[in-house]
């Protein structure tokens, strides 16, 4: 019980922080890219053909694929919270074990095989350009102490998103089943209620969020126990 509320604490704070760090909206812009990169991979996986995906200003994304009916759909319409939830929470992972560098690298490539295969509106193409750009400069011409609070900054803010989304898709498969975006088409596909199908987003993006926040607390708190392991050095 007690990481739950750690969890939601440091989600809550982090959420609050991130939204005043300047060209913050600029960043959550990556959840998005995520999210609609997982449907569009797994239409591939099952055959399918994706058409487009178009990114906005507003962080909001769409992907238009076809595929064949069915329950193909299904595992489609999964894939997007539960995959940019999962991104989330490995990028807290490399984060702990000190291999940010491979995620900021994991970013950069995802923004750039989106702009050469599936983003086609002039806004998403600009901001996948720009991204992978800054990311790679960030990766390979930056001190390390400015590539750590990068990457930070892109694994809170896609940590945060993941969770804001899931709880908004929820509130709106309450209020207006039909409208609840991927919810409402799983619903549409099995005929399981969207509030469920909510439900299990949130499920999903909550459980990533309490292992992403306990792998950051136990990387701090190695750090510290291997400073007060190191032996005190006096000059001779």
């Amino acid at each position: 019980m007690q990481s739950w509320v750690k969890m939601a604490l440091f989600v809550l704070v982090t959420a609050i922080l991130t939204r005043l760090v300047p060209f913050s909206a600029f960043f959550r812009n990556v959840y998005t890219l995520v999210h609609e990169m997982a449907h569009a991979v797994m239409t591939l996986l099952l055959s399918g053909s994706v058409l487009y995906i178009h990114l906005y200003a507003d962080q909001s994304g769409v992907t238009h694929s076809m595929i064949q009916a069915g329950w193909r759909s299904i595992l489609i319409s999964l894939a997007g919270y539960t995959g940019a939830s999962l991104f989330a929470w490995l990028l807290f992972r490399l984060q702990a074990s000190g291999r940010e560098k491979i995620g900021l690298l994991l970013a950069a490539a995802i923004a750039s095989l989106g702009l050469l295969l599936f983003v086609r509106n002039g806004y998403g193409m600009l901001w996948c350009l720009g991204f992978a750009v800054i990311t790679l400069l960030v990766c390979f011409l930056t001190p390390n102490w400015l590539r750590i609070f990068y990457a930070s900054l892109v694994a809170f803010i896609c940590l945060v998103e993941s969770v804001i989304s899931s709880v908004t898709i929820l509130a709106i498969a309450i209020m207006d089943p039909a409208g609840a975006g991927d919810a409402a088409n799983l619903s549409r596909a099995t005929a399981v209620p969207a509030v469920v199908w909510g439900l299990y987003f949130a499920w999903v993006a909550l459980w990533c969020a309490r292992n992403a926040t306990s792998l950051l607390f136990r990387s701090i708190w190695n750090r510290r126990a291997e400073e007060r392991r190191e032996p005190e050095r006096f000059p001779m």
